[in-house]
C-alpha cells in the first residue's frame, strides 16, 4: 500500500524514534509498504518519520545512481535501531533533496565513510558495517530522519531563510507534488 509522505512542518519529522523490536506490530507490511511509497515516489530512502511513525527505521536503494556510480552496491537495505558508530573521510558536497521537502535540492556537506551498527528487517545484528560515498551519503540523510533532523537543518541560516516561501508553500499543501502527502494540519493533498 502507497502510504502518504509526510509533509515539512509536520511534528512527526521533527521526533526522534523509539527503538522497536521483532514484535513490532506488522513490522513485515509496514516495511514492504515504505518500499512501495518509496518506490512511487522516485525516492532512494524513506524514514518512518516521513510516513508519520516517529520509530527508528529506515529503508534505502541506491539503485537509481547506479548510472551515475558504477561502482556502488545497489542492495537495498532495511536499517532498524540503527546506531552510527563513526564518521570519517573526506567532507563531500552533494546536492540533497527529501520526499518531505519536494522540489527543494541543496549541496549538504556529509563524511564520505560511515560505520553503522544495525538489525535488518529479519532482526539479524549487523555490527560496525563499513559504507563509503553515496551509499553512506543516503544512510546518514535517512538517519538523521530517525532523530528529528532534516537536510535542511544542515544548510546556513541565510540559505534557510531563503528558503522559507518553498518550505511554506510545502507545509500548506501548494507545492506542486505527484504523491500524496500528509500535512501538519492532518489534510492530505493528492
Amino acid at each position: 500500500m502507497i502510504l502518504p509522505i509526510t509533509a515539512y512542518g509536520h511534528p512527526t519529522l521533527k521526533k526522534v524514534g523509539e527503538d522497536i523490536d521483532k514484535d513490532y506490530p506488522n513490522l513485515d507490511k509496514l516495511i514492504e509498504d515504505m518500499f512501495e511509497t518509496m518506490y512511487n515516489s522516485k525516492g532512494v530512502g524513506l524514514a518512518a518519520q516521513q510516513i508519520n511513525k516517529a520509530i527508528k527505521l529506515f529503508i534505502i536503494d541506491p539503485t537509481p545512481f547506479g548510472e551515475e556510480f558504477p561502482n556502488i552496491d545497489t542492495k537495498k537495505r532495511v536499517f532498524i535501531n540503527a546506531e552510527i558508530i563513526s564518521k570519517d573521510g573526506q567532507e563531500q558536497e552533494f546536492a540533497e533533496g527529501c520526499l518531505s521537502i519536494p522540489g527543494i535540492s541543496e549541496h549538504v556537506k556529509r563524511q564520505s565513510d560511515i560505520i553503522i551498527s544495525y538489525y535488518d528487517e529479519n532482526f539479524n545484528y549487523h555490527e560496525n558495517e563499513k559504507f563509503h560515498g553515496i551509499i553512506a551519503r543516503i544512510i546518514q540523510h535517512e538517519y538523521d530522519h530517525i532523530y528529528g533532523t532534516l537536510f535542511i537543518d544542515h544548510l546556513p541560516n541565510l540559505k534557510r531563510m531563503l528558503l522559507k516561501g518553498k518550505l511554506r508553500n510545502i507545509s500548506n499543501g501548494t507545492a506542486d507534488v505527484d504523491y500524496r502527502m500528509l500535512l501538519p494540519k492532518k489534510k492530505s493533498k493528492r
